[in-house]
Order: structure tokens, then sequence, then C-alpha cells
């Protein structure tokens, strides 16, 4: 990754820059309360989709609302996005392409052709995508020690949610892009966060559709490894699981438990990667490149279901 340009650089000793795009649930309790609280940033402002409702966030968060989402992009030195995928890439590659850094949400689009104009766009700012287990105080130093190993055999990585079931009351149950799109989009990119650093490249995609949105995936790897995923958000609550188990030469590893720090400390976590890439110029292992790898599996996953 060659160096942002000085305009979209902090000083050395001052806070990153951040603005904030999106006022729903996630952006209340987790993107909006991490910038605010850490050390290394400062929340400059909030662009809704509802101006009313970034009036209300940006009081919340003692920050500035903004009518005109270019006019916060000019004003910062990085933005945070919390909104659908398909509203985030074309507003992330405006803000790449005005040399503004990225701290995106899975999955960065919902098209290989949005994910890799992405992609293009972020060549020369920093990028970090916020996959929730990658970021995990308990998950991602087992990813991490996993990935360092030779020798695997096969493994499977599940997210087994109920947001949709008949009697779950979610506040994420009223995100329409998560009901159109389903499981596949939603949690299949945390699944597929633990299988490829470990794995590898995919080399072939077959999916085969469950109950309701439920879908299972078989994935090869360029390495000749294969593994699986369950992925559902309409699973009975007491059917719910996050797993991870890898077999290999070194026997089986689980992935242990991933709640435990909860998800405002890992995205105070994924803020520190991006502060620390803006730094040294060094990309970040959970880059818009990877994240646009991993739209392209779910593309061929979902070619694949029909």
């Amino acid at each position: 990754m060659t160096s942002p340009s000085a305009a979209s650089t902090p000083p050395a000793a001052g806070p990153l820059r951040f603005g904030l795009l999106g006022t729903g649930p996630w952006a209340q309790r987790v993107h909006g309360p991490a910038l605010v609280a850490h050390p290394g940033t400062e929340l400059v402002g909030v662009w809704g989709r509802r101006p009313e409702a970034a009036a209300e966030l940006a009081d919340e968060l003692s920050t500035r609302a903004y009518d005109d989402v270019d006019a916060l992009i000019a004003d910062v030195d990085a933005i945070a996005v919390a909104l659908p995928p398909d509203i985030q890439a074309p507003l992330a590659v405006r803000a790449a392409r005005a040399g503004r850094h990225l701290l995106l949400d899975k999955p960065v689009a919902t098209t290989v052709e949005g994910a890799r104009e992405l992609a293009d766009a972020a060549r020369d700012v920093a990028s970090v995508v916020f996959f929730t287990l990658r970021f995990s105080a308990a998950a991602a130093p087992w990813i991490d020690e996993q990935a360092g190993r030779d020798g695997w055999y096969t493994g499977r990585a599940d997210w087994i949610g109920s947001i949709y079931a008949p009697d779950a009351k979610s506040t994420y149950a009223d995100s329409p892009w998560r009901r159109d799109r389903g499981a596949l989009w939603d949690v299949g990119p945390h699944a597929l966060s633990v299988l490829l650093p470990v794995f590898g490249e995919v080399s072939e995609v077959t999916g085969l559709r469950g109950q309701l949105d439920t879908v299972h995936l078989v994935l090869r790897h360029a390495s000749g490894t294969t593994s699986t995923s369950t992925l559902s958000l309409t699973a009975p609550e007491k059917a719910g699981v996050v797993s991870a188990e890898l077999r290999g030469a070194h026997g089986v590893a689980e992935l242990p438990d991933i709640w435990g720090d909860g998800p405002l400390a890992s995205y105070g976590t994924a803020i520190d990667a991006l502060v620390e890439s803006v730094r040294t110029g060094e990309p970040h292992p959970c880059d818009v490149r990877f994240g646009a790898q991993v739209t392209e599996i779910l593309a061929r996953a979902e070619a694949s279901l029909r």
C-alpha cells in the first residue's frame, strides 16, 4: 500500500478525525460510543439518511450532525460506516477517492463489481473491515494461532442465529437488507473470516439451501483442504450457535467462547488497527481487499444456490 496523501493523514501527535455514516442500532450501540471513547480518535460528526436520526445520535454523542455527506467527508481523515452494504460501498468509494481512510462493516458490498470498485478506489488509503471474530479478544488470537500451523485436513465454521425465529425479539430484525439477503450475506462473512486465514483461498464453492434462509456451504481451498459452513438467521433460539472446529495433524482445535469482551471492545480493537495502519502505511489483513475476496466467494455461493 502506498502512503496516503498528506491531506488525508492527521498530524503525528493528533487524533484521527472520523465521520460516522449511519444512525441505526449498530451505530448507536457500537460505532459511535467506541469512536468517542477511543483515545486516538475524534468524532467530528454524524450523517444519516434520516436527518432527524442523525441529529438525535449526534446529540447523544456530543458531536455535530451533517446534512451533506460530502461535507462530512471533506472535514475528516477517516469514515466509519454503519449502513447496509449496497449503500456503504458507493459512499466508501467516494470517501476513498477523496483520500479518506475507511473503517467499514461486512460485507463491503453484495456485488463483485461493487467490491472490486471499492478495493481499487482504496489502494492509496488505509482500510479495515470489521469482521467481529477477527477483532475479538478471545477469537482473534485463536485464529492467528491456527493460521500459523500446517497440516490441516478439514474444518467447519458455523453461525446459526435466530433473529428471525418466530419468538425472537432482536433489534436487528428490522433491518431490511438482512431480511432480504439472509444469512449467507449477513453471517457468511463471519464464517469466512475464520476459514480463509487458516485454509487459504477458495477454489470451489458449492451451496445447498436448508429451511427458510439457512444455507450450507462446502468450500474447496487452493491448498486442497475442504471446509463447510452452516449459516442461518431463522433457526429456533435453542438451536443457535457460533462455533468453529478445525481438524488436522495437530488434532482438533475448537473456537473458544467469543462473547466475553463484547462488540464494543472488539470494535475498539478494529479502530486500533486502522489507526496503526494509517501510522505505518502497512495494510491490515482485514482490509478492503480481503473484504472484496469475501464478497466474491459469497457471490459464487449465491450463484451455486440458484
